[in-house]
């Protein structure tokens, strides 16, 4: 299957007041095209930078990231961010804000114009298009932010603990609606989250990383789970399972 990701022995050491402080060491794994993986690990292991590592925001030291064939020498237009605050603007109204990446892109015509009222039609912000951020629940706040990262049409989509800031109810639903509309895209996904049962319900592989200097410490795959929504593998008797099998692997980083 063909890779839109691949990371082989990234490295990367940053400095600090306090000195030189290793981050990544030798950290190697892919994501396949239009696949759903999720990273998790200790606080602070360098799940954040590794994903900055692959937008061409931060260089490593050694190794080698490519994406969708490329050698990743800086940001991409095949690379879409969603960051951990959804960081829309107050002062600009739903379907602005969504139309922002195009309009830094000087790329709002005609037809991705109807691309952007597509998307707002199709995953329940059309009513909402004029109104602003501030009128909005959280949750659709971050389907928001993942329309305007959408918006872009980028292949890849990575995304920041961008449940982080919601209530467990608000995670819950949200998890499931952002899961829908990357399915429904066909986009190939790397998440980044501290919430176990998140990683289980929404990937299809799971990549645990050991404490700072991360390593790749194991990878699970869903399996069965694969062909479920969130909320069906949450109910699922294999849910547990996964759960216990990861909280085992941190446990011992």
């Amino acid at each position: 299957m063909e890779n839109s990701i691949a990371l082989r022995d990234i490295s990367l050491t940053y400095q600090t007041k306090e000195g030189e402080v290793e981050a990544l060491r030798k950290v190697s794994f892919h994501v396949a095209k239009g696949e759903f993986v999720a990273l998790v690990g200790p606080s602070g292991c360098g799940k954040s930078t590794l994903l900055s590592v692959i937008a061409g925001l931060e260089q490593p030291d050694g190794g080698t990231v490519t994406v969708c064939g490329e050698m990743v020498a800086g940001p991409s237009r095949r690379v879409g961010f969603m960051p951990q605050q959804d960081q829309l603007f107050s002062w600009r109204t739903i379907r602005d804000n969504v139309l922002l990446g195009l309009q830094i892109r000087r790329e709002v015509d005609e037809e991705h114009l109807r691309h952007v009222d597509g998307l707002l039609a199709r995953y329940g912000l059309a009513d909402f298009a004029k109104m602003r951020p501030q009128q909005l629940s959280g949750g659709m706040r971050q389907r928001c932010a993942l329309i305007r990262t959408l918006a872009t049409d980028p292949d890849i989509l990575l995304l920041d603990e961008p449940f982080s800031a919601l209530d467990y109810q608000t995670r819950l639903t949200v998890s499931g609606d952002i899961w829908r509309i990357i399915r429904s895209e066909g986009k190939t996904a790397l998440l980044v989250t501290h919430d176990i049962s998140e990683a289980v319900s929404m990937a299809d592989r799971v990549v645990v990383l050991s404490r700072r200097p991360a390593t790749v410490k194991k990878v699970f795959d869903m399996g069965q789970l694969r062909q479920l929504t969130p909320l069906q593998r949450r109910e699922s008797p294999l849910f547990s399972g996964f759960f216990d099998s990861i909280w085992k692997e941190l446990e011992l980083t």
